[in-house]
């Protein structure tokens, strides 16, 4: 007997195929936007260090000046660490990031057009508090939007800053040669309104995310200060940040005054920089396949800890391979920390609490890491005692990887690792 057209029942592919299309496209979307959010979130700001002499030049700063224009940005990350999550609940994880990414686009421009010493430290305030709320959002943008993929997603966003920091930092300059300090750091807007197109695409094709906090959010958001895990993943945080930005800042000087010529302690540093896309891309490669937490947290920290201690030693002879773990250490802990954002929460809004929470700690304690180092150096005469010093944090927070890597959630539940 046959089943004529009007009373035949549909068939689930074409549906099933519908929904594979779209989550496709949810995917890729997802991709392309952070890319674009992680260009915008480091280039700008590396970009300057590279261009700096160029800078005090022309506006005719002092080294004091360019010092603050360098401690900024992460008191800057701070403050939008601790303020962005209660926006986020309050108007949507991506309205907020979406703005913020307007306001560090208008940032990068107001520091270019506005030719004076105000202008540029009102800009760098400007684009640098919008990065600061980006760092904390990103994580439970993740989270509500790619549960399945939070390795993968933190692995992009992680390399891709990675990565554009080094092209920002070797560009910049030829670039300024050729077109002027002022089309050279402007021209980075462009990536900043590319973004924005992107994210509010997506914003249309999946909605907003944790709008309108109930009481039980808030109530979440006020005990997070309280509970030990998030402040031992804060501290493990901050500790690798203060590491990475004293690194950053002194490692060349450090490498000079123990007798590397000037070249060779530049390499120094390049080597360390360079060991970060290696570490991400492996660690996102291990994450997605292994579950191997504890084992790559403890050996990150190991790394830094070894690291260290062999800049202590009188000797260069392995230089680039105390560079090089110091390198690897840093960025894979980085990582591990924004991972750890999504892995130990049960929701966005807890994703981005705890984001939040941790990243204001971390980069308040990173802020004082090269701030200290110079101090002691220019008391001393000596980088050894700042090392040593460095050596005992690195130490703890081999301690603090071990605990971190718990297979427990933020709210003492076990996970299912």
């Amino acid at each position: 007997m046959s089943v004529s057209p009007a009373t035949s029942k549909p068939t689930s592919p074409p549906a099933t195929t519908a929904r594979s299309n779209t989550s496709r496209l949810t995917f890729w979307l997802l991709i392309a936007a952070l890319i674009l959010l992680a260009i915008n979130m480091r280039a700008p700001i590396v970009a300057l260090g590279s261009i700096a002499p160029v800078i005090s030049e022309a506006l005719s700063l002092s080294a004091m000046q360019i010092g603050w224009l360098g401690a900024l940005p992460m008191l800057a990350f701070a403050l939008g660490s601790l303020i962005s999550p209660a926006l986020g609940r309050r108007y949507g994880l991506e309205n907020i990031l979406i703005a913020m990414i307007g306001l560090l686009t208008l940032g990068i421009i107001l520091r270019v057009v506005w030719v004076s010493w105000l202008g540029f430290l009102t800009g760098t305030a400007v684009l640098t508090l919008a990065i600061g709320f980006a760092n904390t959002l990103a994580a439970p943008i993740i989270k509500a939007h790619a549960p399945q993929h939070i390795s993968l997603m933190t692995g992009v966003l992680s390399l891709t800053m990675t990565l554009s920091a080094g092209v920002s930092a070797g560009s910049v300059l030829p670039l300024s040669e050729r077109v002027g300090w002022q089309w050279a750091l402007g021209a980075w807007a462009g990536f900043g309104i590319a973004a924005l197109v992107v994210w509010w695409v997506l914003k249309r094709h999946l909605g907003t995310a944790a709008k309108r906090p109930t009481r039980t959010a808030q109530k979440a958001a006020r005990s997070m200060w309280r509970i030990p895990l998030a402040w031992q993943i804060a501290i493990f945080m901050g500790i690798q940040s203060l590491l990475f930005y004293t690194v950053a800042s002194f490692l060349p000087s450090i490498w000079l005054s123990k007798g590397l010529s000037a070249t060779q302690a530049a390499s120094m540093g390049s080597l360390f920089q360079f060991m970060g896309p290696i570490a991400i891309v492996s660690l996102t490669w291990l994450m997605s396949r292994y579950s191997m937490l504890r084992t790559l947290s403890v050996g990150a920290a190991v790394l830094n800890v070894v690291g260290v201690a062999g800049m202590l030693s009188p000797s260069v002879t392995l230089a680039w391979l105390w560079s090089m773990l110091m390198g690897l250490g840093c960025s894979l802990i980085f990582t591990l920390s924004m991972m750890l954002f999504s892995i130990r929460t049960h929701t966005p809004e807890e994703s981005s609490t705890l984001s939040g929470m941790v990243q204001s700690v971390g980069y308040l304690l990173a802020f004082f890491g090269p701030l200290g180092s110079g101090w002691l150096h220019e008391q001393t005469g000596s980088w050894q005692l700042a090392l040593w010093l460095m050596l005992v944090l690195m130490i703890i927070n081999v301690l603090l990887a071990w605990q971190v890597s718990r297979p427990m959630m933020i709210d003492g539940t076990a996970s299912d690792e």
